[in-house]
């Protein structure tokens, strides 16, 4: 295996499942205390690259390590340093949240004395201490995800995968769930997210890789990927499709033109100076927009210029095998 100072190292992972190719040589480097942001649409591998991460498969070609130590090599010191929260909740829904925390401190053979304070200490981040002795099943969806990301944490893992932490969460706790993740990388915690909410990738990732039919087809930083598509985009709406494509004809040969149902958008890299020759032209051909904005890139618009599609699309990855790792015990 090549030496690595990432905390997080892949190299040309390929994975099949049957007839399907999930992976085809993904490679990625998360440098530590730092967060890599994994995009794709629903199909594309991002789960699959995180349960060969955490070591709940085994590739078909390629290497992976985390902190250094090989994930093939040496599974269970690999998951001894890592925490999982995935999808699907790991926690047992009839044990209390305060239960579960401790059973996971046990799990990962924490000294006994500090499991409880640890355990307390997590139910008061996330914002758990009044239902500390609940059931789970009792729990809301929010408070699940809370709970679930608690128990991950349980051992102070140096390395954190979390996939797709916040489907399903509302805006509050999905904004709650993010400070606390920009707390944990403040405090020496390496991340790779994976995620579809591209607004979640923006803000935490320093860095991203973006995958589709279990290839990179991208990586950079927020601000670099963005800089791929031009400066600046002016959106133009009209009542309906024909419109939009006359809009598009109207102002061939000003920049790159976009299509999507009653919206024509034109990528610029001078916006704010394109934008009063736009209105002329469409002033000239008697065409009144119902809107008309300036604005800058967003990853949406790198998602559909790079994949063709939005960040939803295709089917999910296979259904996961295993729960959370730390001591054998595995989430998706």
């Amino acid at each position: 295996m090549r030496v690595s100072s990432a905390a997080i190292s892949a190299e040309d992972l390929a994975k099949c499942f049957g007839d399907v190719v999930a992976l085809d040589g993904v490679s990625l480097e998360v440098p530590r205390g730092s967060v890599l942001g994994l995009l794709g649409p629903n199909g594309a591998g991002k789960t699959t690259v995180v349960r060969i991460l955490t070591t709940l498969l085994h590739p078909d070609r390629g290497r992976a390590s985390v902190l250094g130590i090989g994930v093939a090599e040496d599974p269970a010191r690999v998951r001894s340093m890592i925490g999982l929260a995935g999808q699907y909740a790991a926690v047992d829904e009839n044990l209390t949240g305060r239960e579960n925390l401790r059973l996971m401190g046990r799990l990962t053979h924490m000294e006994p004395r500090t499991i409880a304070s640890r355990s307390d200490d997590l139910l008061g981040l996330f914002d758990l201490t009044e239902a500390a002795n609940r059931p789970v099943r009792t729990y809301s969806g929010g408070m699940r995800r809370r709970i679930d990301l608690a128990a991950a944490l349980v051992h102070q893992p140096p390395v954190l995968f979390l996939d797709e932490p916040t489907t399903g969460l509302d805006p509050r706790s999905r904004t709650d769930l993010w400070g606390v993740i920009e707390d944990l990388v403040r405090d020496g915690t390496t991340v790779l997210l994976t995620t579809q909410y591209l607004e979640e990738a923006d803000r935490l990732a320093d860095n991203m890789v973006i995958i589709d039919g279990g290839h990179v087809i991208a990586e950079g930083t927020a601000g670099a990927l963005k800089a791929r598509l031009g400066a600046s985009i002016i959106e133009i709406g009209t009542h309906d499709p024909a419109t939009a494509t006359a809009v598009a004809g109207i102002l061939d040969g000003m920049g790159r033109i976009e299509l999507e149902g009653t919206t024509a958008a034109l990528v610029v890299d001078d916006g704010s100076s394109v934008l009063m020759e736009v209105v002329r032209r469409l002033d000239a051909a008697r065409v009144a927009p119902t809107t008309l904005a300036l604005r800058e890139p967003t990853l949406d618009d790198v998602f559909l210029t790079l994949t063709g599609h939005g960040a939803v699309a295709a089917a999910p990855d296979p259904p996961p095998t295993a729960r959370r790792g730390g001591s054998g015990k595995a989430a998706p």
